[in-house]
């Protein structure tokens, strides 16, 4: 590897722009020519050894760079961040460009060997590792410090120099994959292996999560239907139907994670080994020694950071589930109000009226989650946590608390406080629907709306009517730059949670929810292909093995939902009058239910394996072969000495 570096050229005659950097305008000279020499500079001279071009427009050069790489950097590059690819024998192994032949589809003039998405993963990891040597600032700008070792565009980003980062399109290879997941309307699955070759393992695994829960939420629709037509007041009739639920919601998420790993063992990601987190751009301190890396970085005390979580932050999120709480009785005054009203009038308005007040409480909770979620962000970023895992661990579990308590609470009040089953199942249907139109205007339409308009305006001033295709690269560039950020899954996830908690929690009072669930997951598979390929620029692809946290929080929820469920059955008057003398029989009978269920769930996660029989052979031959080859290096060290 070390002899592929020193012959490898940074000077290639078909330069492929692959990725997109944005620089502040009215930036110094001299602080361009030390990035871009920086970026081109060897390896073993601490550069990145890309190559990178200024976009060159009808006004002459912008502050726009094109970053790109030779075929070859490309392959080291691969090996450097452990890419793994199929080999000729059909396993899956690390790539190294010392065995490269032995991998399927190599050869030194196919360019697409490495798709896309995985060459600017490359770019992208190469760029942030571009690391400081004995610079104490940024050329330029004095006020920008720099130490040894330091992330050089990370200090850009948060000293403003650097506007922003981001990969390409490929418009021929988009019209394809537009038209093969949403161009047309038809059942099937979708293209998972082409999303992952597009945007990365990350948006593929929440599409194929998307589409597998939407799958398995169909038998609880399908049962749920007569459920609801021919069932309506006898709750006795839903003990099956809500222990179908519960142990249904326990198989698809054992069974998702087999497929998860089938998925990703397919793409390679199952494999790659973890890689060493780095601060995160946002974390400051003191100047001081990593034990592990020894080298220089900033370091912050632990106890201030405990002190802030506790004396700050926590008091903030029950401060806002106060105010939730606060404003849910709010609703249930409104509640009363339109039930007098109905009893007043008896019209078909009156009748109308009943459902204004869920309708205006499921428009505050989507409000208050999105102003709590800029709150959390803002408090989670002062915490001043040093890894990325760690911000997002807490950023998730702030969100999740909140959003929960936010969502349902006035369900647990109306079902456990008011014992009102008729009010639970209106209440529940209407924050159902009502958050499910809304998510989907507000994170697909409007943003689609709003990029349109955008593109018709660029496409005037530029005084063309072309296709997407003929889009010249200086005009795909301009309108790229200004479409949004795609911030990741986090909100794509938390959709999808409240609504399991929707169809899981209360399953026995409104069997439709998985209905109502089933309808939207469909358009929603549309909506946000639409605006992964419409609206946003194109994201950084992103290895991943799993779903992450994402997993132990909807294993939770239908852990909670196992309580619900037996509290609602026996608070049934059919339950009920079966023990006529003694509530503390009842009491003990659902409490032991609870808990039979509760072992036959955790059994069956038991007994169901994380991954596939095949797929364990598979990683334990790889792991055998690992240790044999490492037993025959040190043998030749021995014989060597």
């Amino acid at each position: 590897l070390v002899e592929s570096w020193s012959f490898l050229d940074t000077v290639e005659s078909n330069f492929r722009p692959l990725v997109v950097i944005e620089l502040a305008k009215g930036i110094k000279e001299e602080t361009i020519e030390w990035f871009t020499k920086r970026i081109v500079d060897k390896k073993a001279s601490g550069g990145a050894q890309l190559l990178i071009k200024p976009l060159v427009t009808e006004n002459g050069v912008e502050n726009i760079y094109l970053v790109g790489a030779s075929h070859l950097r490309l392959l080291l590059g691969a090996e450097t961040v452990g890419l793994v690819k199929e080999c000729n024998d059909n396993s899956m192994r690390t790539f190294t460009y010392s065995s490269r032949k032995t991998f399927k589809d190599f050869a030194d003039d196919n360019h697409d060997f490495l798709t896309m998405a995985e060459c600017q993963y490359i770019i992208k990891h190469e760029l942030e590792n571009l690391r400081a040597k004995n610079e104490k600032i940024i050329p330029g700008y004095p006020q920008a410090k720099l130490y040894p070792g330091k992330s050089i565009v990370r200090r850009l980003l948060t000293s403003g120099i650097l506007v922003q980062i981001f990969p390409l399109h490929d418009r021929e290879e988009l019209k394809k994959l537009r038209h093969s997941w949403y161009g047309q309307v038809k059942v099937g699955y979708q293209p998972l292996d082409d999303i992952r070759c597009y945007f990365g393992e990350t948006i593929a695994l929440y599409f194929g999560f998307l589409e597998y829960f939407t799958f398995a939420l169909i038998p609880m629709a399908v049962i749920g239907i007569p459920y609801y037509v021919f069932a309506w007041e006898d709750y006795d009739k839903y003990v099956m139907f809500a222990t179908f639920n519960l142990l249904w919601s326990t198989v698809i998420l054992e069974v998702w994670k087999r497929i998860c790993a089938i998925l990703t063992y397919r793409w390679g990601t199952l494999l790659m080994k973890r890689q060493f987190e780095e601060p995160r751009p946002g974390f400051h301190g003191v100047l001081g020694i990593n034990p592990v890396t020894g080298r220089e970085e900033p370091v912050y005390s632990s106890i201030k950071r405990q002190l802030r979580i506790y004396l700050v932050s926590l008091p903030f999120v029950c401060l806002c589930l106060y105010f939730s709480l606060y404003m849910m009785m709010i609703y249930f005054d409104l509640e009363q109000w339109a039930l007098d009203y109905h009893k007043e009038n008896e019209s078909n308005f009156s009748s109308l009226m009943l459902y204004v007040p869920s309708i205006i409480y499921a428009v505050v909770i989507e409000i208050m989650n999105r102003i709590y979620r800029y709150a959390a962000e803002f408090l989670t970023s002062w915490e001043n946590h040093r890894l990325e895992s760690s911000y997002q661990n807490h950023l998730i579990l702030k969100v999740l608390v909140f959003n929960f308590l936010n969502c349902f609470a006035s369900l647990f009040y109306i079902a456990f406080v008011l014992f009102d089953m008729k009010l639970l199942r209106q209440s529940l249907a209407t924050l159902l629907i009502t958050s499910q139109i809304l998510n989907q205007f507000a994170e697909s339409l409007l943003p689609y709306w709003l990029q349109n308009r955008y593109n018709r305006r660029m496409k005037k001033r530029m005084c063309s009517q072309k296709s997407d295709t003929d889009l010249s690269l200086a005009d795909q560039v301009n309108m790229e730059k200004e479409m949004g950020t795609y911030l990741g899954t986090f909100d794509d996830y938390l959709e999808l949670f409240l609504q399991f908690g929707y169809v899981s929690l209360f399953s026995c009072v409104y069997p439709l929810a998985a209905v109502f669930a089933v309808l939207n997951n469909i358009t929603e598979i549309y909506s946000d292909a639409l605006k992964m390929c419409r609206v946003y620029k194109r994201p950084f692809a992103e290895p991943t093995a799993n779903i992450g946290v994402w997993q132990l929080a909807f294993e939770t929820m239908s852990v909670i939902s196992v309580v619900t469920n037996c509290i609602l059955i026996g608070m049934s008057p059919q339950v009920d009058a079966l023990f006529p003398d003694s509530k503390m029989d009842l009491v003990l009978t659902v409490a032991l239910v609870e808990h039979l269920l509760l072992a036959i769930k955790f059994i069956m996660a038991f007994v169901i394996p994380d991954k596939p029989r095949d797929i364990q052979m598979k990683l334990a031959r790889l792991e055998f072969e690992s240790l044999e080859a490492l037993k025959q290096q040190v043998r030749a060290f021995q014989m060597q000495l």
